[in-house]
């Protein structure tokens, strides 16, 4: 594990600790308040996400993916509102994707792929305007795809397969113009593909 020393660096801004075999994020880690971009990506991290990661509220870039996180989604990350980047893909995170993720309106890349999140899709995605990838894929979200979603005209990348969506693929689709890639296989969606 790292040493608690490294936590009261707080004038550090860039720290990357990918490619280790670290233990668990301390809650120390909220001290370390001029951070703008934090990697821990492909480390065995275990235990949950510390709800004092939203004290790090100049964070533009957080990158916690392939590791063996659990728990929720901390509803503090809401204070993160200089967040481009989320990736939390690749974890074993639970519970219901945090309607506070709506609050993240500089994030242009939010991928939550392969965990065992539940539940809906939270309608205030569609606050993320400036998103241009949306990957919820490979979950265990149920109910229909939210209307907000097509309001989302920067998306180039929208992923919602292998999860237990129901419901149509509305007309509405056809908002979004800039889509490059559209994966919603393997869920419970049924009617028509849309002319649009």
């Amino acid at each position: 594990e790292l040493p608690v020393e490294l936590y009261s660096l707080n004038s550090l801004e860039v720290l990357r600790l990918e490619y280790n075999q670290l233990g668990e994020i301390p809650p120390d880690i909220g001290n370390m308040i001029n951070l703008t971009e934090l990697y821990i990506y492909n480390n065995y991290l275990t235990g949950e996400i510390p709800p004092e990661i939203g004290n790090l509220t100049n964070l533009t870039d957080l990158y916690l993916l392939n590791n063996q996180l659990t728990g929720d989604i901390p509803t503090e990350i809401e204070n993160l509102t200089n967040l481009i980047v989320l990736q939390l893909l690749g974890n074993e995170l639970t519970g219901e994707i945090p309607s506070e993720i709506g609050n993240l309106t500089n994030l242009t890349e939010l991928n939550l792929t392969s965990n065992q999140l539940t539940g809906e899709i939270p309608t205030e995605i569609g606050d993320l305007t400036n998103l241009t990838s949306l990957r919820l894929s490979s979950n265990q979200l149920t109910g229909e795809i939210p209307s907000e979603i097509w309001n989302l005209t920067n998306l180039t990348s929208l992923s919602l397969s292998s999860n237990q969506l129901t419901g149509e693929i509305p007309v509405l689709i056809g908002n979004l113009t800039n889509l490059i890639t559209l994966q919603v296989d393997n869920n419970y969606l049924n009617g028509e593909i849309p002319q649009e």
